[in-house]
């Protein structure tokens, strides 16, 4: 058996995961097959001699090209392939084959991951899907193994309750924000109420309570690491939050303080139905430098 011969067996032995992996972080099956076939042409093209687990190693890669398109969401240029590439091994995406794999994502889901930024969608699906570690993820988006978690956490409260999807509408998301923001500045609890969902969930890192808590005078919403339902996160905001401001948090509508144009501390919404479902607050200096952030 040849090194090719070799390498094609091993892909073959991999590619039923792969495309798993592919269609559940693009939701396409021709998709999904583009990027498992862009895989193979980048192993032929490296150097694997010293990787140990081609199976993650494969993984990695899939995962990198299911980002990159994600991100840009346009049909792939495909490369011109030379002759010393050889031809990758045939695919089995007959009916059955379809049919299966797409039953591994119900539709509903893929509605809720469709509204996913592209870093939440990979963060989600590797770890709570496939079990990979936030360290690996963490390489494959760029981001520190923290924020990976934070991006997998933030996906996960988005995905539960598929019957609710987060409102994709900017315009939208930005009123209900609004709204919370305003009756959070004017004291006015009953506002808030209708603004919040009743299951509503609000976290805030620890350097996000010891600050809320040292500037409560100031008034610096109450904060604890987690708190439940509307009545209570109402209570936390009345009368407070005066100096936060509209903000896109990684392409959503949230919160940010930030004095003298720094961020500070950043408020990170999920709009689902016109009500909020979650608020994370966020001030870690660590955390907040790998946002994606800019005032509205």
């Amino acid at each position: 058996m040849t090194d090719s011969d070799w390498l094609a067996k091993r892909f073959e032995d991999n590619r039923a995961h792969l495309r798993t992996v592919a269609y559940r972080m693009l939701g396409s099956l021709p998709e999904a097959e583009d990027a498992v076939q862009e895989a193979w042409l980048r192993l032929c093209r490296a150097d694997t001699d010293d990787v140990r687990n081609l199976a993650g190693w494969l993984t990695t890669v899939v995962s990198r090209v299911c980002l990159d398109m994600l991100r840009t969401r346009k049909t792939r240029r495909e490369d011109p392939v030379g002759d010393d590439i050889p031809e990758p091994p045939a695919a089995e995406t007959g009916p059955e084959q379809q049919a299966m794999l797409a039953d591994t994502v119900g539709p509903a889901l893929l509605v809720v991951l469709e509204t996913l930024a592209p870093a939440e969608r990979l963060a989600f699906v590797l770890h709570d899907m496939f079990a990979v570690p936030f360290d690996e993820i963490a390489g494959i988006i760029e981001r520190s193994p923290a924020a990976a978690r934070q991006l997998a956490s933030r996906a996960r409260r988005r995905v539960q309750g598929v019957s609710s999807a987060p409102e994709a509408d900017l315009a939208r998301q930005r009123e209900v924000v609004d709204a919370f923001l305003t009756a959070s500045r004017d004291g006015d609890f009953t506002a808030l109420l209708t603004v919040l969902a009743p299951d509503v969930v609000l976290r805030a890192d620890p350097m996000a309570v010891a600050g809320a808590t040292a500037n409560q005078a100031a008034g610096a919403p109450v904060l604890a690491a987690e708190v439940r339902g509307a009545a209570s996160v109402a209570k936390a905001f009345t009368g407070r939050a005066r100096a936060v401001g509209l903000a896109l948090v990684d392409g959503a509508v949230g919160g940010m303080w930030a004095p003298d144009g720094e961020p500070r501390v950043v408020f990170d919404i999920v709009v689902s139905g016109g009500k909020i479902v979650a608020i994370d607050v966020v001030a870690d200096p660590a955390h907040l430098a790998e946002l994606d952030l800019s005032v509205l």
